[in-house]
């Protein structure tokens, strides 16, 4: 079971949070508070597909190098790189250079640029999948940590038939986590019920 303990400024926090400023200001300003909007979107989606085997904490330390490297994760921009940028990336050491990843995050942009075209949104088909709002937040009696649920196995296989890559159900189930449509904050976190 997932608990929370007493950080050195006396604020009770998710247990798996270590010490790191970078990691605390992001756990207490950003993760579960609700994320919506394509460009946004998108982001989370390839931070967390680059996060896939690697610790979160990897990925926040590298967070501006890959707004950088992709452009602050402007669509249009990212969907025109080209294997000239590919091979650049994959000597940037400011992101995780993995040549599948960066391949499958240009894909990924021409991908939800299609979905626009057709006048869809991937913010709102990731909502969709989202847990009824009363199911958002398990109570503490059954509260144990979890890698997927039903909706994020649901989300993963929708978004795979659709094209895009790394977005398996564990990665699916970090993104709703993180961008606020299940609140995983562990019982006796003070963030817990400020969402």
């Amino acid at each position: 079971m997932t608990t929370a303990r007493k950080f050195d400024d006396g604020l009770m926090r998710c247990s798996w949070l270590n010490a790191d400023e970078i990691y605390r200001d992001y756990h207490d300003t950003e993760w579960g508070v609700a994320v919506r909007g394509d460009q946004a979107v998108f982001e989370r989606i390839t931070l967390e597909g680059f996060q896939a085997g690697l610790s979160w904490i990897t990925i926040l330390k590298r967070r501006e190098g890959f707004r950088k490297a992709f452009k602050n994760f402007d669509l249009k921009k990212v969907s025109r790189m080209t294997e000239t940028d590919i091979e650049r990336l994959m000597q940037d050491e400011g992101i995780i250079r993995n040549r599948a990843k960066i391949e499958s995050t240009i894909r990924n942009a021409n991908l939800v640029l299609e979905l626009q075209r057709s006048g869809q949104s991937i913010s709102d088909i990731v909502w969709s999948f989202a847990p009824p709002v009363s199911k958002r937040k398990r109570t503490a009696a059954d509260f144990e940590w979890v890698a997927t649920t039903a909706e994020s196995e649901a989300l993963s296989k929708h978004l795979r038939k659709l094209g895009f890559g790394f977005v398996g159900a564990t990665t699916m189930y970090a993104l709703m986590q993180a961008t606020g449509m299940v609140n995983d904050h562990a019982p006796g976190c003070f963030r817990r019920n400020q969402l």
